[in-house]
């Protein structure tokens, strides 16, 4: 392709970053996608981007589908030269948008893992006096699951983002979008309890609310390895991983309040569909409830003569 479609990309890639502030790694999603369609096209030789057809499209689609992609990565790819091409449309690059027309594969609905209340308090049953470690992790873990936060949330947490007097927490969500949420008593408790010992780890000069081994605040991978660590510690079966704690949230908030609109309100979440697939898992809750209560679902158990 010709140097201005490269252009086009690289100005679409810094406007996502830059001015509607999307993640480092959702911008380097979208730079491989469109590396994949910008190879889609050399091979067939269209010279830019306004070359694409609908038809080309489908081609594209089909054969990422057929090449093994699962049907999520061939939507999500779809969608990133739907937002690409909508950005040259108003730029005056594009006349037209051939993704617009274009359907991905549906793929099948994988519901989130949840922790129940039980598996959440043996999580959570961490002694804060162990360490100032293990005074740290109690309080990340207390706040992730008191406050339904995503881990990069609760990562970019600053010392001035919490009011413990308040119960109250400032977290900056995806696209820059800041929401103000309560904090519950437990967490408030082992977030102050921290404040009491986070010397012991921060370097002077830190402003981080959680602070890794080195002073410095703390990232992502050890996030998930001392979550890794308590949840064996604490006998939990399988793989939990921090998400996990914002999916229990969602799930015993709605399962309690039955009011969708607030948990996608304290959740971040701009599309309603989003929240709406905890309404499935507390489905599947009382499905199970009824199985075992109701006397006319509960399975006849046969006698032998």
């Amino acid at each position: 392709m010709h140097a201005e479609a490269e252009r086009q990309m690289d100005a679409f890639l810094h406007h996502i970053r830059y001015e509607r502030g999307l993640s480092q790694h959702t911008v380097a999603a979208y730079r491989c996608d469109l590396n994949a369609l910008r190879e889609y096209c050399a091979e067939r030789s269209l010279p830019a981007w306004s070359a694409l057809a609908v038809s080309d499209l489908r081609r594209f689609a089909a054969g990422a589908h057929r090449s093994g992609l699962a049907p999520r990565t061939v939507q999500r790819r779809l969608a990133g030269a739907r937002s690409f091409f909508n950005y040259l449309e108003s730029e005056g690059g594009l006349t037209h948008n051939p993704a617009r027309g274009v359907k991905a594969p549906r793929p099948p609905r994988n519901l989130p893992r949840t922790l129940d209340l039980d598996q959440i308090t043996r999580l959570l049953d961490i002694p804060p006096a162990a360490s100032a470690v293990a005074c740290r992790d109690r309080a990340m873990l207390e706040l992730m699951y008191s406050s339904g936060l995503r881990l990069a949330e609760m990562t970019a947490l600053d010392l001035g983002g919490i009011d413990l007097r308040e119960g109250l927490i400032r977290v900056t969500g995806k696209g820059r979008k800041t929401r103000i949420l309560p904090v519950g008593r437990k967490a408030i408790e082992a977030v102050t309890a921290w404040l009491q010992r986070r010397a012991e780890l921060a370097g002077v000069e830190e402003s981080a609310l959680f602070v890794g081994a080195r002073g410095r605040r703390i990232g992502a991978s050890s996030v998930q390895a001392r979550i890794d660590y308590w949840a064996r510690r604490a006998g939990l079966p399988g793989h939990v991983h921090p998400h996990m704690l914002r999916h229990s949230f969602a799930t015993h908030m709605l399962e309690s309040s039955g009011d969708l609109r607030a948990v996608q309100e304290l959740l971040g979440h701009a599309d309603i569909s989003t929240t709406q697939v905890y309404t499935h898992l507390d489905f599947q809750h009382l499905a199970r409830v009824y199985d075992r209560a109701h006397p006319r679902a509960r399975r006849k158990t046969h006698k032998k003569a």
